[in-house]
């Protein structure tokens, strides 16, 4: 089996990226494989979903050891996504090899990225809100409040999100992460990141067991991205601490965006000004970090008493 030196490149940067900001590999690795590797969209989102199962656990493993997984939501999102991804996979295999459907995948694959982008900018528009609000009302967040889960919205997040990634092979870590802030604002981000990453892993899987079935894997495009995307995706983690995620966030934001007018055939001029206005956006709407009042004269001298 050849190895393309090349694809190991771009699968080190996408999970280097992936792991440094949580964001799904889909969004990243089907478009560079259509628009620069010129993979045809079926065989591109089957070979991407293959990858992403592999490396999706190396993410979850490290969100397990911090215990930052909410398992009745991961319980209630698997429920409603595993079905819908097999049902996306088995109807995007069927009609995927048609004459001209891979011309209008490479639509269904932009439109569903303008859908991550958009999604990516309500999710930081509700964080700076939410932000805002808790420090107008001198709210610091309890990591220990019990969170309601209500199971008919997230089983229908599970859903959404699940056809999304069986059809295109993107959604895991934009769409669904962003519905679930919408539907749970009051979920820390650390818990946000890990349980979208560990419900993503049956997601995955079932689209992929799908595309196994009826779409078009390309064994050879999948080992020599892993060769790059395993490593990267390690150290993406390791770092994500200390990376610099509100640098890299807002550029990945205007490479989707030009990737998806790209395979919507927009002209050029309107590619490079809409994905300059959506790195803008991103960095506008990054959340700052949030300053603590030093403590009052009383408070001091009660803390040096005890």
């Amino acid at each position: 089996m050849h190895l393309d030196l090349t694809l190991a490149t771009a699968g080190l940067l996408v999970g280097l990226l992936v792991g440094l900001t949580g964001m799904g590999g889909g969004a990243l690795l089907t478009p560079l494989l259509v628009l620069f590797f010129k993979v045809a969209p079926l065989a591109a989102i089957s070979s991407d979903l293959l990858t992403s199962l592999v490396m999706k656990p190396v993410g979850a493993a490290v969100h397990l050891r911090h215990r930052t997984v909410h398992w009745k939501l991961v319980g209630w999102l698997t429920l409603g996504s595993v079905p819908s991804a097999f049902a996306g996979a088995v109807l995007i295999g069927k009609i995927g090899h048609a004459g001209g459907v891979q011309d209008n995948l490479k639509v269904v694959i932009g439109v569903a990225l303008c859908a991550s982008v958009t999604m990516m900018l309500v999710r930081q528009v509700l964080d700076l809100r939410n932000r805002r609000r808790d420090g107008r009302a001198g709210v610091v967040p309890d990591p220990d409040r019990r969170l309601e889960v209500r199971p008919l919205r997230t089983l229908v997040i599970g859903v959404v999100g699940g056809f999304a990634v069986g059809l295109t092979s993107v959604g895991a870590g934009s769409v669904i992460i962003a519905l679930l802030l919408i539907a749970y604002p009051s979920l820390r981000p650390a818990q946000l990141v890990g349980t979208d990453i560990v419900q993503a892993i049956p997601l995955v899987a079932a689209a992929t067991l799908g595309h196994l079935i009826f779409g078009d894997v390309h064994l050879a495009i999948t080992v020599s991205l892993l060769v790059g995307a395993l490593p990267g995706v390690y150290v993406g983690a390791r770092l994500s601490a200390q990376g610099p995620s509100a640098v890299i966030r807002p550029v990945i934001t205007g490479v989707l965006l030009a990737s998806a007018l790209a395979l919507l055939k927009v002209a050029t001029p309107v590619i490079v000004i809409s994905a300059l206005a959506g790195v803008a956006a991103m960095v506008v709407l990054r959340p700052r970090p949030t300053r603590v009042a030093p403590p009052s004269p009383e408070a001091r001298e009660l803390d040096t008493v005890h």
